[in-house]
């Protein structure tokens, strides 16, 4: 029997996983449970402190008596499921899903798309070249990050976590409906002139670079960005004395990003535009 790390003692809820018992601590959701016991369940739109939305689909699984797949993100695990996560069911919707998903966005810089599409034989292809993608460049209208509506899949974690989830900022939202939803500051203007306070949070949730730091816009642009070959150390944020956790992304012994900590102390998981971005000052060798 696979357990699931407990952390917090809460009581544990026992079902079966592709026939396999589990046990998963009360509260926490299928998904949970799959990543706990070493399933490969692929989501974008789940993980963190946001809570899930449900609404990329990749991440459905089977539960028998349901009359429909269900997302796992949002699935509480109960006692007495029976849940497959790798049926032809299931095979067959994650394959159509990235097929859509795909077929309307670049997901060239989601981490795992490309595999994803491999694994399931997707082919988004077949839906033709003029699927309904984003034609416009990326927004580059200030230093720090920019943003890239062709890469969007419409998550909403940036919105979550600029509202009333995280900052409390609402510097962005859902605009329009139907194709023509965007995500959008206030009369879809330039980020200079909206609410945004530029803490880069919903960089960091972001699942496919739609949301990207300035520095690594500009080296994937140059074709320098080379995120196999940089390291990642974790440490605590100098500006001030709040003690937020950051990681540190080096390359040619060079600070290149900084994302937070999930789990640092501080912030919990959030961090101040000087915290993301004023690293600077590190690589002033003078």
């Amino acid at each position: 029997m696979t357990a699931v790390p407990l952390g917090i003692p809460r009581r544990a809820v026992e079902f079966a996983l592709d026939g396999e018992p589990v046990r998963a601590p009360e509260g926490s959701t299928v998904l949970d449970a799959c990543r706990a016991a070493g399933k490969d369940v692929p989501a974008l739109c789940a993980g963190g402190s946001l809570a899930p939305r449900g609404t990329c689909r990749l991440c459905v699984v089977e539960v028998e008596g349901a009359a429909t797949l269900v997302p796992a993100c949002s699935r509480r695990a109960e006692s007495g499921l029976e849940v497959r996560t790798d049926s032809e069911r299931v095979r067959h919707s994650r394959r159509i899903v990235l097929e859509l998903l795909a077929s309307s966005a670049d997901l060239s810089t989601t981490p795992g798309a490309a595999e994803w599409i491999e694994e399931y034989g997707a082919s988004p292809d077949r839906f033709g070249p003029d699927a309904a993608r984003a034609a416009e460049p990326p927004r580059v209208d200030n230093d720090l990050y920019v943003r890239d509506r062709g890469k969007c899949v419409l998550c909403r974690r940036c919105v979550d976590v600029c509202g009333d989830e995280g900052r409390s900022t609402f510097a962005v939202a859902v605009s329009g409906r139907g194709l023509g939803a965007r995500i959008a500051v206030e009369h879809d203007g330039p980020l200079t002139a909206s609410a945004c306070v530029y803490c880069g949070d919903c960089v960091d949730v972001c699942p496919t670079g739609a949301l990207s730091s300035r520095s690594e816009f500009d080296m994937r642009a140059a074709g320098t960005w080379d995120e196999g070959s940089q390291t990642r150390t974790g440490t605590v944020c100098a500006h001030c004395g709040a003690g937020c956790g950051v990681t540190l992304h080096v390359q040619d012994n060079e600070i290149v990003k900084v994302t937070a900590l999930p789990d640092g102390s501080g912030a919990h998981g959030s961090l101040c535009s000087k915290g993301r971005f004023g690293y600077q000052l590190v690589q002033n060798r003078d």
